[in-house]
């Protein structure tokens, strides 16, 4: 795996998160109605924990957002060239760390449903499913928890 720095995303930053959820292959055929119109703003990069994976280059990788307030992993991405190269877990890794330091006892990921098995292998437990929420989501969805150790 090349070099990969993780860092806090800034204002500046939000349209580079915003491309990589509008590129996402994950997020085609019967998933794609969530993608259109969405955004990663500067407000929300400012609300939140968001963080980015950034190579060597200062290309992104990946980037995450972790919500303190009811805690939460509200997105998680990885470029499509990258995956299955570590990236995903390093984000992941760095997530419950700033957990850990934010004292949160719990995180919860409302998953995609492809990605569950990504977030087992991380650790997290799935404690139910949360129902379909039209017109964007028509399909049920995972609903999982980390324990920050």
């Amino acid at each position: 795996m090349q070099s990969t720095t993780i860092k806090r995303a800034v204002a500046q930053d939000a349209d580079r998160p915003t491309g990589l959820v509008q590129d996402s292959g994950a997020y085609r055929g019967p998933y794609a109605s969530i993608i259109p119109g969405y955004r990663v703003t500067a407000d929300y990069i400012a609300r939140h924990q968001v963080f980015v994976a950034i190579d060597e280059v200062g290309r992104l990788q990946g980037f995450y957002a972790l919500v303190l307030e009811s805690p939460e992993l509200d997105l998680a991405f990885v470029a499509d060239d990258v995956q299955g190269r570590g990236v995903g877990r390093l984000l992941i890794e760095h997530m419950l760390g700033q957990a850990r330091a934010a004292g949160l006892r719990g995180v919860g990921v409302v998953s995609h449903p492809p990605a569950v098995a990504f977030y087992r292998r991380l650790g997290a437990v799935r404690v139910g499913t949360v129902a379909p929420a039209p017109p964007k989501v028509d399909w049920e969805r995972p609903d999982l928890r980390f324990t920050p150790a």
